[in-house]
């Protein structure tokens, strides 16, 4: 067979679909690695630009939300606890992002998976970004329904639709967006709160004392974790801050100290702002609450326009309310909808072996989150939140517990991540059986299938089922449904010497584009190598190693 007979065109694609692909994926390494060539940022710009990308809005609302019905003393509880568990399992997670530059997907396939396994948990991620895209469009169609009287459903349109321009370019443009807009948006997040706790302390001691709708005001077991519930819905955020980590620059000696500081703080760290923005939605919704009921006091618009309104003149109260939200907003949402359209695509492709354009997901994205949106899903955000996060909370303690105890302490997962094609078993039962044990139980909790007195425990069974779970199945299984193959049949080190990825290149036969090493395997029907995307969309399997293990 030829090189030229060899192209996708064999799998059953043709020429002008395979050509799209490579132009598509080589702009933001849509389900592949991000080459060396490509990651030209400082460790400092990744960060600012992951961080950008959690400026939205919910949290104050989920705070709020918390706060209003168990009082401020469980909220407080809820909130520090969801942010030690959101920060424990995403900080090997981003770091794995970070070290190998792959998303989260692609961690997810060899940490427990398998190639196709991991489709289901890239559907729970995709589900992730529509329901916080459809969130965050409500609070801002809510401003603008404030500011400038547009009914709400025509601010959900608009707040869909303002994102694709932005959504389209990749990294490179979201790099520049979220650079030049987080100041801005610090300023207006920050100093409304200043300003209220230093011109009337006692704004503090009635934050502190509010006892909420459901409780007395002392802290109890049962009202903590389903505050901390809804806030661990949020536990999937790593995986957006991933598809930034993704591009960091390898670690060196010499920037070794701002690297893992660009880590921690753009990875786990995200979720100290996190926290940080709850317990701000908690004290805001407190202060305007006697002015606006507890109907309103969640929404962020009210929240800031009552702080705003404290601390200068009202002309200029709701300019600025508004001007926050749709900042807020626009951050956050193309985050999601570039997210979104990655684990769309990813999922679709590996399962099609078609790649139909991110384009299409992100407009799929995006129909999903208007529909939501138009469905009013703001008036009961915390049964959605509640719900989801038992089914993000299984996932990503699976994964954080293979690497941490099944790669490091057990030894029975491989220790540098997999994600080719060929290479890994289609489904690994150790984090799918896990995962489905993990989501299902909790499932059934949260719905008052065990009792009611367990429901308020669903998420810590999510969590503790999953990180039990996962190593007991690898070692039942001795390991042996990871890797399909231990050898690609490339002779060079897919690993520099410093243990980055390798930089060398070499030219993949079927698309005839270059590679960098960790991309790539041999091809059996060929004395050359191919592409992981190639691989992907090789709808007869020519291109693919035959099992050795």
């Amino acid at each position: 067979m030829s090189t030229t007979e060899s192209r996708p065109q064999t799998a059953g694609t043709s020429k002008a679909a395979a050509d799209q692909a490579v132009k598509e994926t080589l702009e933001d390494y849509t389900l592949r690695f991000a080459p060396r060539s490509y990651r030209r940022w400082r460790p400092v710009v990744v960060a600012t630009t992951a961080l950008g990308g959690i400026a939205y809005m919910a949290d104050f609302s989920i705070g709020a939300g918390i706060g209003l019905a168990h009082g401020t003393g469980n909220a407080l509880v809820a909130i520090t606890v969801a942010a030690v568990v959101i920060f424990l399992t995403g900080l090997p997670l981003a770091y794995y992002g970070a070290r190998y530059n792959i998303d989260l997907d692609l961690i997810t396939r060899g940490s427990g998976f398998g190639y196709y396994g991991s489709v289901l948990t890239s559907v729970i991620f995709a589900s992730f970004t529509f329901i916080f895209f459809a969130l965050e469009g409500s609070i801002m169609a809510q401003g603008l329904k404030l500011g400038l009287g547009l009914p709400l459903w025509l601010g959900y349109l608009a707040s869909t639709l303002m994102v694709i321009p932005l959504v389209i370019y990749g990294m490179k443009a979201l790099s520049k967006l979220q650079v030049w807009t987080t100041p801005i948006w610090l300023l207006l997040m920050i100093g409304p709160l200043v300003y209220l706790i230093a011109a009337d302390p006692g704004t503090v001691d009635r934050f502190l004392s509010y006892a909420g709708t459901d409780g007395d005001g002392g802290v109890n077991t049962a009202s903590v974790l389903l505050g901390a519930g809804v806030c661990l819905s949020l536990i999937a955020q790593i995986g957006e801050q991933i598809d930034y980590l993704r591009f960091m620059p390898p670690r060196t000696e010499e920037n070794k100290r701002s690297w893992w500081a660009a880590v921690v703080m753009a990875g786990p760290g995200w979720v100290v702002l996190g926290a940080l923005k709850q317990t701000i939605g908690v004290f805001l919704a407190v202060y305007i609450l006697a002015k606006v009921g507890p109907a309103t006091a969640p929404e962020p618009i009210q929240q800031f326009r009552g702080a705003f309104d404290a601390m200068m003149p009202s002309w200029l109260v709701v300019p600025l309310a508004v001007a926050l939200v749709v900042i807020s907003q626009i951050k956050i949402n193309v985050t999601n909808a570039y997210s979104g359209s990655l684990a769309w695509t990813n999922s679709f492709t590996r399962v099609s072996r078609h790649y139909p354009g991110r384009m299409l997901f992100v407009l799929v994205n995006l129909g999903f989150a208007l529909a939501l949106m138009e469905a009013d899903m703001f008036s009961f955000l915390n049964s959605i939140l509640s719900f989801y996060s038992n089914c993000a909370i299984a996932w990503v303690v699976t994964v954080a517990a293979d690497i941490g105890v099944n790669k490091y302490l057990l030894k029975l997962s491989p220790l540098q991540p997999e994600f080719r094609r060929g290479m890994l078993y289609a489904v690994n039962p150790v984090g799918v059986v896990s995962f489905v044990a993990a989501s299902g139980l909790s499932i059934a909790m949260y719905f008052h299938l065990l009792g009611d007195t367990l429901q308020p425990y669903s998420p810590v069974a999510a969590a503790a089922i999953a990180f039990v779970l996962t190593p007991l199945m690898a070692i039942a299984t001795k390991g042996r449904y990871y890797l399909r193959r231990t050898d690609d049949g490339i002779d060079e080190p897919v690993l520099d010497a410093d243990g980055n990825p390798s930089a060398v290149t070499l030219d993949c036969h079927v698309c005839h584009q270059p590679y960098e090493r960790p991309d790539l395997t041999a091809c059996p029907t060929h004395d050359s190598v191919v592409c992981s995307l190639c691989l992907s969309t090789d709808k007869l399997g020519d291109h693919v190693l035959p099992a050795t293990m």
